[in-house]
């Protein structure tokens, strides 16, 4: 189902509101420091049905399932309401992964969902940003332990193509939100004009409510 309650204006993550009268449209963490990018958005939570149909693809390899979650996230694209022509890169496996995998489920999704925005605006490019090593699960780490063990992760192959364009970052999940700070901050310092996030799912932190709760954590990748 689609994420239907109040989300943080940047990233995406669920607002608690204890205060009916307060209208803050940012979470705590973005009130202290914006993320890299301009915009996260997800189309639904991180649990149930829709857990089950993104493993179904990564990790059963049932591969019409793209098809399903690339329609969820073009509505999430939807959501961000982009003009002008944009580069949509899906966030990249390491070597040893991909091939250990086969595919890479957030290329899949994304190109499914061009299917349903249409090519007109969105380009997908697949060969500008590259992750160079491997990094183990986030699970259990601490905010500056995630930040670390990503920190160097990715680099930029195609400099040109990125200078001055504004950019779609796609994937299948987004869990703490590091990779896509990463991915977002290592485009940047490349001249990439914007950077917007689109993903299927996000985990939301528990604390907010049970009808956000995940019922599990994503790993990374």
């Amino acid at each position: 189902m689609p994420i239907a309650v109040p989300t943080c204006e940047a990233c995406g993550e669920g607002l608690a509101q204890t205060n009916p009268w307060q209208k803050t449209t940012l979470c705590g963490t973005c009130q202290d420091e914006l993320p890299p990018y301009q915009k996260a958005v997800a189309y639904g939570a991180y649990n149930g049905e829709l857990r089950d149909l993104i493993h179904l693809l990564k990790y059963d390899q049932v591969h019409p399932a793209a098809s399903v979650l690339g329609h969820m996230l073009a509505s999430a694209i939807a959501k961000l309401e982009l003009s002008g022509d944009v580069l949509v890169v899906p966030v990249p496996l390491h070597a040893s992964k991909r091939r250990q995998r086969g595919f890479n489920q957030a290329e899949l999704i994304a190109h499914s969902a061009l299917k349903v925005v249409g090519h007109q605006r969105f380009q997908l490019v697949t060969n500008v940003l590259e992750r160079v090593r491997p990094t183990a699960a986030q699970i259990g780490l601490t905010r500056n332990q995630r930040q670390e063990n990503i920190r160097g992760a990715f680099k930029v192959a195609h400099l040109s193509k990125v200078s001055g364009r504004e950019l779609l970052l796609v994937d299948d999940v987004m869990t703490t939100g590091t990779t896509a700070a990463e991915c977002a901050r290592v485009l940047r310092r490349a001249r990439a004009e914007k950077v917007w996030v689109a993903t299927v799912a996000r985990t939301l932190k528990t604390s907010v409510g049970t009808d956000f709760a995940a019922t599990d954590i994503a790993v990374d990748q």
